[in-house]
């Protein structure tokens, strides 16, 4: 018999299996395309969703994820799949969106405690990514944690610590060399019985090592950084293990493209939210008016311009993807031409001048 709380089931999660009479508690430990592995009382099976619960889905974050509780039909899969029939609700998500073109949402894992953003001291050193990647991990609403990894590889570690901390929005930052154990314990203090941790950041930062330490094992497969700087993929897909200290970890695919479709922003920019609201008039667009607080601290040396850039950046990202097709137009021409007005002067403009010549 499998103790779930080791798992992370709790009193909530128990509360609210009791309204699915007949079904069996199960945690989704990872997935292949359709098929998904399961843990419940009575240990791992394969797993598929049901056809009501697929019907009802809105989109793909209604269908389950890794990490997520879920009710099935049968305690193991000896006489075929078990089948999966409801999601419970989740205590927080981590989302993205999907690469491409497409504006759907991918769930990169649920029911997690604690973050930890890998970034690499190396060539993987991003700022601007960085605050992509707290902004979600504030909405989630699980703890970000930054881990820096490959100290051993850098030559200005406090250089790029200080940048760092400009950005980090609260969050704690632990340094680690890959060489060493150095960062590494100052993970542990995060890791606790029922406690879900994930490791997200881009490929070959280090996030399979960390995890091997963790494990105590060479558990998952690490891979060389490329010559132009960049990692490969280890990992494939999303997993999750029990530590054998207490704990869970989520493993997930390196993320170099990481597309917003929610973020808390008051929360990862609250720097330039504060200093805003210090502005002589309400409606700044810290460009140029005069008493711009904004301004001033980037003059002084005290906000970078490049993290205001990404401040407007990002909010522009996610209200354009709250937006129906004419919407996204409108907000095309308003950024282009200033409103609807802007353009049919443009027209005229062009217009006048075809006929002069």
């Amino acid at each position: 018999m499998i103790d779930l709380k080791k798992y992370g089931l709790t009193t909530r999660f128990e509360q609210e299996a009791t309204l699915y009479e007949g079904y069996f508690t199960a945690r989704i430990i990872s997935q292949h395309r359709e098929l998904y592995n399961v843990v419940s009382q009575s240990g791992t099976a394969l797993a598929t969703v049901s056809g009501k619960l697929a019907y009802n889905a809105v989109d793909n974050t209604h269908f389950p994820a890794v990490g997520d509780w879920v009710m099935i039909d049968r305690a193991d899969d000896r006489y075929g799949n078990a089948v999966i029939h409801h999601v419970l609700q989740r205590k927080s998500v981590f989302t993205r969106k999907a690469a491409g073109t497409t504006n759907s949402l991918q769930i990169v894992a649920a029911n997690i405690d604690t973050v930890f953003i890998c970034m690499a001291l190396d060539a993987d050193f991003n700022l601007r990514r960085l605050e992509r990647y707290l902004s979600i991990a504030w909405d989630s609403p699980a703890v970000p944690v930054i881990v820096l990894t490959k100290a051993d590889l850098c030559a200005d570690v406090d250089e790029k610590l200080t940048q760092v901390f400009a950005v980090n929005s609260g969050a704690e930052v632990i340094v680690c060399s890959g060489l060493q154990e150095n960062g590494y314990k100052d993970i542990l203090p995060h890791i606790n019985e029922g406690k879900t941790i994930a490791f997200i950041g881009s490929s070959g930062v280090g996030k399979s090592t960390l995890i091997n330490h963790l494990m105590g094992d060479d558990i998952l497969s690490t891979g060389e950084i490329r010559a132009d700087g960049k990692g490969r993929h280890t990992t494939t897909h999303r997993q999750l293990l029990l530590l054998p200290n207490g704990g869970i970890v989520i493993d997930t695919p390196g993320m170099r493209e990481l597309q917003l479709d929610s973020g808390d922003l008051s929360r990862s920019f609250e720097d330039i939210e504060e200093l805003a609201a210090l502005c002589k008039f309400n409606d700044c667009s810290h460009k140029n008016e005069p008493g711009c607080a904004v301004r001033k601290a980037i003059f002084d040396g005290e906000l970078a311009e490049g993290r205001l850039q990404n401040y407007y950046k990002l909010q522009k990202e996610i209200c354009y993807d709250e937006l129906n097709s004419r919407q996204r137009e409108e907000e095309k021409i308003k950024n282009m031409f200033g409103s609807m007005a802007g353009l049919k002067q443009a027209l005229r403009h062009a217009r006048s001048k075809n006929k002069r010549r």
